[in-house]
């Protein structure tokens, strides 16, 4: 097991454990010795906040999204959530229009909220960057999409519990990230080298925070998972 100077220093962002250790420590430009723990209590494999971006440059990096409402490839990703979300909104036997939702991390071109509003259910925009409107996390909502977001979160746990005091009973949580796999895949991974991913969500790190948060698996994919708060909390 490789040892870094920086272990003792390195508790887990998700599950608050000491019991982290570093799993891969990047060798290619421009993020060489960028490093990456993986905490064994929960699975997250995150970076210590001494190599995250300061906040000004982590905009910059946003604002060279293309995020295009009239393009259809970035429609037909989006298309991976909203479709797997919608069809478990209309099982609930509710009319869209009795249904409202959050885009939570919308970025510089709110698309998806768009492609929900085209279905008929309203669906509101928050960014941190992009949208920042407080007052939309104080309310409850039926459904909260996350895509292309978990994987920025410096803090997951804060962001969680806040997420889930925005969801409904019942409500569905749905996030779109990509997940790392075993660690020889892990470090040939293109995903590592947006210097604004710093948390990785494995599937077993996602079954550890159902567990915690008390959440079930209502659907799985590739790359998407949604998560339902119980009907009865």
């Amino acid at each position: 097991m490789q040892v870094s100077l920086l272990s003792s220093l390195s508790v887990c962002p998700l599950c608050d454990s000491a019991q982290t250790s570093l799993w891969h420590t990047e060798t290619r430009k421009p993020l060489i010795g960028r490093e990456y723990h993986r905490c064994q209590v929960c699975d997250l494999v995150f970076v210590p906040r001494c190599f995250h971006l300061d906040a000004s440059s982590e905009r910059a990096v946003y604002q060279q999204h293309e995020n295009n409402p009239a393009d259809a490839g970035y429609r037909r990703f989006l298309g991976r959530m909203a479709e797997p979300m919608q069809n478990l909104l209309q099982a609930s036997g509710k009319t869209p229009s009795e249904l409202s939702g959050l885009d939570f991390g919308c970025g510089p071109g709110p698309t998806l909220s768009l492609m929900f509003a085209e279905a008929g259910y309203a669906c509101s925009n928050y960014d941190l960057h992009f949208a920042h409107h407080p007052a939309l996390l104080q309310q409850q909502y039926d459904f909260i999409t996350s895509t292309e977001v978990f994987e920025h979160l410096a803090q997951p746990a804060q962001v969680l519990d806040q997420l889930l005091l925005c969801l409904k009973p019942g409500g569905l949580l749905g996030s779109m990230t990509q997940r790392p796999r075993d660690r020889a895949a892990f470090v040939q991974w293109h995903y590592l080298m947006d210097p604004t991913h710093i948390s990785f969500f494995s599937e077993t790190c996602f079954d550890w925070l159902a567990e915690h948060w008390q959440l079930q698996q209502a659907y799985l994919s590739g790359d998407v998972i949604i998560l339902q708060r119980p009907a009865d909390c």
